[in-house]
C-alpha cells in the first residue's frame, strides 16, 4: 500500500499505465539552470511556476531501486498544470472551492497542486496510509479532514482510491477520482484566474491530534514571503544546486521546504518517498552521492537512521562532498545522534559544518529561524537544576565545571529570519530578558491567517496585535533561539520542570527499544500527586524479561534526572502518531487511560 513499490505508474499525458522496462529510463533535469536565479521574489505561487518554466530544471520522481520513473521541468508542469486546471473548472466548483489531494510522492500530486493555483482552487494535502493503528483508523481520519476542509473535489492515486471514497461517503463532493478520471474531463473555455496574493495558497494540516486536526490557512503572500527569506537568507540558493528529498508532501517541511521553494528558486529536486526511505535510508545517501545534491533536510532521527543503517563498504562508493546544507528541524535536536552521522560520514566526505538546524512550524508556513551556513551545530551546556527549579539559563562552559551538577545540551536554531519578531514570555505574560526560558511567541508576515473554520482554537494562539503562541518552550542565546519542548508537554515534578524528550532518550539508548516505541508524559496517582510516566511498545513479547528492564530503565532515570517514573510496557501499536510519525504525547496518554493499560500505585 505504500507509493513507490508498485511496478507501474500512471502516465498522466496519456492516461495509461507503463511497466518499468517498456520505455527508457528518463534522464533527470539538470542542476544547471539556464535562467537567472530568483528566490522567491514573486506575487504567488503561479507567478513563481511561470518563471521558473522559462528555464531547464524541475521535480524527478525516483522508485526505491534509485532509478528515475519520471523527470517533469517546470516547463512541463506549467503545461500540464494549466490544461488539468481547465478540466477542474468543468466540475462547475465555485472560485475558490478546497480540492483535498492525497498527499503520496507521485508526480501527479505537483501536478495537481498547481492546477488548483492556476483555476483559483485551494490543495488541501492529506495524509498517507503510514502511521495510522488500521485501514479504518485511515479511513475515519481523511473522513474528519475532508469534512473539515469543506472540500468539494478530492483526488487520490489508484493505490489511495478506495480509501478516499470510503472515507467521502456521506459529504458533499462534486467528484472523487483518480488522476485519470480528471483527465477525462473536457476543458473548460473559462478564463483561468489564479488567487491573488491575499488568497489563499493551501490549507495544511499540522500534524499534531489526528482526533482535533487543525486546518493552518496559508495565504499566497505568507508563503511566497516565507520562500523568499528561506531562499535568499537561510539557505542562500545559488544556480547549480540540487535538492534530494524524501519528506513527505503533507507535512510543512516537505511541501513548503522541498517542493515549494525549490521551485520558488528554480531548483532541480530528486524525489523518492518516505516508505521507501523508511526501507531503504541508504537511498538517501546514495542519490545525494550520484546527483550531486547540495541541499536536503530531514528531521534527525532521519540522519540517525541513515547512519545505522549504512555498511561501512557502502561509504567507499559515496561522495558527498558537495552537500553544503544538512538541515535539520521539525523536533528536538540531539545532537549526538548527528555528530554519529557525520563521523560515519566524514570518510564520504560529509563535512560536520554543513548541518544547518532550523526552527519553524506550519503555522508559520515554515521557516522561523536558520542556522548561518556553514557553521555547523552550536550547542549550549546548561546547568540542568537552575533550568529545572526556575527557568534559569545558566551556561556550562566545559566539562570540568561542578560534575556532580546535571548538565543539558541544547543546539541553537540560528537566527530569526528577515521580518519575524520574537518575545519569550512567562506564564503570566511578562516577556522575558535573554537568559530566561518561557513560552516562545513569533510575529510576521509569514504567519497563518488563521485555522480553518475553527475561529476559537485561531483566538486561543492568534492574538489581535499579530502574536502567535507557539507553545514552544524557548531561550534566547547570543541573538539566536534555542528550543527546550513543548509547554502543553513539560512534566512538573514537585516544583522541577522535567522535559519529556529526556525520559524518552534515556528509554531509547535501551538495545530492547527502537527510536520512536517509548513516549513519556505526566498523569495524577490516587493521591492526585502528578507523576512521570514513560510507554514503552517491545518487539519481545517474552514479560519474564520486562521486569528487568522496567527496573534498569527506572533506575537510569532516577540517576540521570532525579525523579521517580512509572514504567509501563504495552503492546505493539499502543503508541498514537501525529501524521507527520512522531509519538503524539497526549494521544497515547488518552488511549492507555481510556483502555486502563496504566495504574498508578
Amino acid at each position: 500500500m505504500n507509493q513507490g513499490q508498485a511496478l507501474v505508474y500512471t502516465d498522466s499525458d496519456k492516461g495509461r499505465k507503463i511497466k518499468k522496462g517498456d520505455q527508457k529510463q528518463p534522464e533527470p533535469t539538470p542542476s544547471q539552470n539556464t535562467i537567472p536565479v530568483r528566490n522567491g521574489t514573486f506575487g504567488t505561487l503561479t507567478d513563481a511556476l511561470d518563471y521558473a518554466a522559462k528555464g531547464v530544471t524541475g521535480f524527478n520522481f525516483y522508485n526505491r531501486r534509485g532509478n528515475v520513473i519520471k523527470a517533469v521541468s517546470y516547463s512541463r508542469l506549467r503545461k500540464d498544470a494549466r490544461t488539468l486546471a481547465r478540466k477542474i473548472l468543468f466540475t462547475g466548483v465555485p472560485r475558490g472551492s478546497h480540492m483535498a489531494i492525497v498527499a503520496n510522492t507521485h508526480p501527479d500530486f505537483v501536478r495537481f497542486f498547481f492546477a488548483c493555483q492556476y483555476a483559483g482552487m485551494v490543495p488541501v494535502p492529506l495524509p498517507i496510509f503510514m502511521h495510522f493503528s488500521g485501514a479504518e483508523g485511515y479511513v475515519r481520519q481523511i473522513h474528519r479532514l475532508l469534512n473539515l476542509s469543506d472540500a468539494r473535489l478530492s483526488v487520490a492515486t489508484t493505490d489511495y482510491l478506495s480509501f478516499l471514497k470510503e472515507a467521502a461517503k456521506g459529504l458533499p463532493m462534486q467528484l472523487v477520482g483518480t488522476p485519470h478520471d480528471y483527465d477525462g474531463l473536457p476543458e473548460s473555455n473559462a478564463k483561468l484566474e489564479p488567487l491573488d496574493p491575499s488568497g489563499l495558497a493551501y490549507i495544511q494540516f499540522t500534524s499534531g491530534s489526528t482526533r482535533f486536526p487543525k486546518g493552518v490557512m496559508v495565504s499566497q503572500k505568507a508563503v511566497m514571503n516565507n520562500i523568499c527569506v528561506i531562499t535568499r537568507h537561510g539557505i542562500k540558493c545559488k544556480n547549480g544546486d540540487r535538492a534530494v528529498s524524501w519528506l513527505p508532501f503533507y507535512h510543512d517541511m516537505g511541501l513548503v521546504g522541498l517542493v515549494l521553494a525549490t521551485l520558488g528558486s528554480q531548483l532541480s529536486v530528486d524525489f523518492f518517498s518516505t516508505a521507501d526511505f523508511a526501507m531503504r535510508p541508504g537511498l538517501w545517501i546514495k542519490l545525494m552521492s550520484e546527483n550531486r545534491g547540495t541541499i536536503s533536510f530531514s528531521p534527525p532521527f532521519g540522519y540517525e537512521l541513515a547512519a545505522l543503517r549504512l555498511r561501512q563498504n557502502d561509504m567507499k562508493e559515496f561522495d558527498l562532498s558537495g552537500w553544503r546544507v544538512a538541515g535539520v528541524g521539525a523536533e528536538m535536536i540531539r545532537p549526538e545522534l548527528l555528530k554519529k552521522f557525520a563521523e560515519r560520514l566524514e570518510v564520504c566526505g560529509f563535512d560536520k559544518r554543513a548541518f544547518m538546524p532550523c526552527y519553524g512550524m506550519a503555522e508559520c508556513s515554515l521557516a522561523v529561524s536558520f542556522s548561518r551556513t556553514g557553521e555547523g551545530l552550536k550547542v549550549d551546556r546548561i546547568d540542568h537544576e537552575r533550568l529545572a527549579h526556575n527557568n534559569e539559563v545558566r551556561k556550562v562552559e566545559n566539562h570540568g565545571y561542578n560534575r556532580e551538577r546535571k548538565i543539558k545540551e541544547f543546539v541553537r536554531c540560528g537566527r530569526l529570519l528577515p521580518g519575524f519578531e520574537a518575545e519569550i514570555r512567562d506564564g503570566h505574560g511578562k516577556i522575558l530578558p535573554e537568559g530566561r526560558c518561557g513560552t516562545l511567541f513569533l510575529r510576521g508576515p509569514s504567519l497563518m491567517k488563521g485555522y480553518f473554520n475553527d475561529p476559537k482554537a485561531t483566538k486561543a494562539v492568534l492574538s489581535p496585535k499579530g502574536w502567535l503562541d507557539t507553545g514552544d518552550i524557548a531561550y534566547i542565546s547570543d541573538s539566536e533561539l534555542v528550543i527546550t519542548g513543548r509547554s502543553k508537554d513539560l512534566i512538573i515534578i514537585n516544583g522541577r520542570n522535567i522535559w519529556p524528550q529526556d525520559i524518552e532518550y534515556l528509554a531509547e539508548t535501551l538495545d530492547e527499544i527502537r527510536i520512536g516505541d517509548a513516549c513519556a508524559f505526566s498523569m495524577n496517582d490516587r493521591k492526585g500527586r502528578e507523576r512521570a510516566v514513560v510507554v514503552v511498545q517491545l518487539r519481545n513479547s517474552n514479560s519474564k524479561e520486562h521486569q528487568g528492564l522496567i527496573d534498569r530503565l527506572k533506575g537510569m532515570i532516577a540517576t540521570e534526572l532525579g525523579i521517580d517514573c512509572h514504567v509501563e510496557i504495552v503492546p505493539r501499536n499502543t503508541l498514537v502518531r501525529t501524521t507527520s510519525g512522531k509519538p503524539s504525547r497526549s494521544g497515547t496518554r488518552k488511549r492507555c487511560l481510556k483502555v486502563g493499560l496504566i495504574a498508578l500505585p
